[in-house]
């Protein structure tokens, strides 16, 4: 980190030492939430990812039995370093120009609030999808299928709440309910666990597999709402976050940010379709 400010490199020295420990790293987020009550509401939704992330094993040491993925593991730690940078910069009163992410960090600590905690938190989750593709590209297909589901769902969430009207149609009014983080609601959106198996890495299992399993409501959800209105949604993104390298991971209306694009037949669903068109023309 040659260059970086003083708290930047203290915040990324206390990172690097939970690095090995998932629940060193938890318990990090955890305590930068509980450090002042107007935030610690907000730390639902994520903590909760973390622990799911947890108990699938992706966050474990590259040494363990099995090893974690570097990817999931690159991906949390810059969420990580960004909000406990901003935290420390704001604590020390650092004047040096912070990163896009950081400062989003820091105006959600000096105003908490539903809206600049998404920009806050996809920021960060989304500079860290564009800055580790790499890594992306070494996981195995049904891993790297659920990279690209992850961020169309959280996507999907922000707009709920930035704007309603795309997101939910005539139904806009819920939007801001439904996505608020501090509303146990936003998990269902978030939240991998019903579909995706508590472990790593997922050597036996193919994307199809995992869909025929997905149950009917979240079926519904993904193939008759977000998935019609992807392309909007990145582009939505890409200007909400000032983010254009966004659209660069969405090819023909469907997700590529680590899935081949020609293999587009995982977007297409032949389950329940006329209960699925019927839900795509009432909220569109």
């Amino acid at each position: 980190m040659t260059g970086a400010s003083p708290t930047a490199r203290t915040a990324a020295g206390i990172v690097a030492a939970v690095r090995d420990d998932p629940a060193a790293r938890l318990a990090l987020a955890t305590r930068f939430y509980d450090s002042n009550r107007a935030i610690r509401p907000y730390r639902r939704a994520e903590l909760a990812f973390m622990r799911w992330q947890i108990r699938r094993g992706v966050l474990n040491p590259p040494e363990a039995a099995p090893g974690g993925s570097p990817w999931w593991r690159a991906v949390n730690e810059s969420l990580l370093r960004d909000a406990l940078e901003a935290q420390y910069r704001l604590r020390e009163e650092d004047l040096s120009t912070p990163s896009v992410e950081v400062g989003r960090w820091m105006t959600f600590l000096r105003n908490p609030a539903p809206r600049t905690w998404y920009r806050a938190h996809n920021s960060s989750i989304v500079a860290g999808y564009l800055a580790h593709r790499d890594l992306a590209d070494r996981e195995l297909p049904v891993e790297r299928f659920f990279m690209d589901v992850t961020l169309l769902r959280i996507l999907y969430t922000d707009c709920l709440l930035s704007d309603p009207g795309l997101a939910l149609g005539r139904f806009a009014a819920a939007g801001p309910w439904l996505a608020d983080p501090r509303n146990p609601a936003t998990g269902a959106f978030l939240s991998l666990r019903t579909i995706l198996p508590a472990r790593y890495p997922l050597d036996d299992i193919e994307p199809a597999d995992v869909l025929k399993a997905e149950n009917y409501l979240g079926h519904l959800v993904d193939y008759g709402v977000i998935l019609p209105r992807a392309r909007s949604l990145y582009e939505h993104a890409a200007h909400d976050l000032d983010q254009p390298a966004l659209l660069d991971l969405i090819h023909d209306g469907h997700p590529a940010y680590a899935w081949p694009p020609q293999d587009k037949n995982v977007w297409v669903s032949h389950r329940s379709r006329r209960t699925r068109q019927t839900l795509e023309r009432l909220v569109h």
